[in-house]
């Protein structure tokens, strides 16, 4: 019997082979779809199994994020930096074979950072532990990518994150679908869809096993976006690019080269002399959209010192939550002071949007019967 891995390697030789035009479309659209669906199947398969030793991890703080890069980048000595935690380092590939975790404590928040093990080529097909690094990724709320000077371009880790099923820095696309019993297959959008993207739409939808139903797409939509719906097992998370080792740099390049990294969006440190780390936190901070919500006590004094860190546009509903889980019920209103309000301790409702450093005073009543 044909295995998936198998499967796979032979539709992704013929799409290599076919040659691309018009004609060719609608048989490489049903391709993709069928390499799509193979590859969510191997995915969810290797999940029952589980991670291998030291890959069961289990979150810990207000957010995790994951160091991902290729080996030899100081992923764990940034670490280090960053926690406190030490993992072994070395000058020579695959020092981490298992993920070391470390609480990043910052603004009153704890972040949870995770040192995985290097990621090579063919990791998203198991190459190098690369299905256990997988399964920690996807459930990271931040991916950090780290590099050195020697190896700052991102591209080929970002496209081994894509064949993950990883989407960086991208929002899922907005497709619905509304079933039916009858009348095949409808792709419905607000503007005109290219007759030959439409039928290869369709196409993908049927490799899927979709029968009847209407698919509501953009007008814009692509065909691996369109798959990745179908597919039904991709992660959106955002990303930080970071450069390492420019205390390596000489004098007569270094500020030009750490200006023009800058200028592409990448974060220049070094984890010898400890330039950037403390931006590199601040940023850390800002990605995972933290803020600090501080608590009044009725006649007491606010605790500055241990803030409730919630998602930015959290409302006072999430605070109540946190705080009990029958204080939403009790809930009579809330005095806030802080950026969110028009004047200090103005009373607010349960969908009250809070901002960073609001100050929140929470009256509630009896429980009602």
């Amino acid at each position: 019997m044909v295995s998936i891995e198998e499967q796979i390697r032979a539709i992704e030789e013929e799409i290599l082979r076919t040659q691309k035009n018009k004609a060719t479309e609608h048989h490489i659209g049903k391709l993709k779809a069928k390499l799509a669906r193979l590859r969510a199947e191997l995915e969810k398969s290797h999940a029952k199994k589980g991670g291998g030793y030291g890959f069961q991890v289990k979150k810990e703080g207000d957010a995790t994020v994951a160091l991902v890069g290729y080996p030899s980048v100081g992923k764990s000595s940034l670490l280090r930096l960053l926690t406190g935690r030490r993992s072994e380092v070395a000058d020579y590939p695959f020092t981490t074979l298992t993920v070391i975790p470390g609480i990043m404590k910052y603004r009153g928040a704890r972040i949870q950072i995770l040192d995985l093990p290097g990621l090579i080529e063919g990791s998203a097909e198991g190459r190098g532990r690369g299905r256990e690094v997988t399964s920690m990724v996807r459930a990271s709320d931040l991916v950090l990518l780290l590099g050195d000077i020697y190896q700052s371009d991102f591209t080929a880790l970002r496209n081994e994150l894509y064949r993950m099923g990883i989407r960086l820095d991208r929002r899922p696309p907005e497709v619905k679908f509304e079933p039916r019993d009858r009348g095949g297959l409808l792709i419905l959008s607000t503007g005109r869809i290219e007759s030959e993207l439409e039928e290869s739409l369709k196409e993908m939808a049927r490799a899927f096993g979709y029968i009847n139903g209407a698919f509501v797409v953009p007008r814009n939509i692509t065909e691996e976006e369109f798959l990745d719906f179908l597919a039904g097992n991709r992660v959106y998370i955002p990303s930080l690019e970071v450069v390492n080792k420019i205390d390596l740099l000489g004098p007569d390049n270094k500020a030009e080269t750490v200006e023009r990294l800058k200028g592409e969006g990448k974060n220049p440190i070094s984890v010898v002399t400890g330039e950037g780390i403390e931006e590199l936190k601040a940023l850390i901070f800002d990605r995972l959209s933290l803020m600090r919500v501080y608590l009044k006590p009725r006649g007491g004094e606010v605790d500055y010192s241990e803030p409730m860190i919630l998602k930015r546009g959290a409302t006072v509903r999430e605070v109540c939550q946190r705080l009990h889980r029958d204080f939403v019920e009790r809930f009579m209103y809330a005095e806030v002071w802080g950026r969110s309000v028009k004047f200090s301790g103005q009373k607010v409702g349960l969908n009250h949007p809070l901002e960073d450093e609001d100050v929140v005073r929470i009256a509630i009543g009896k429980k009602s019967t």
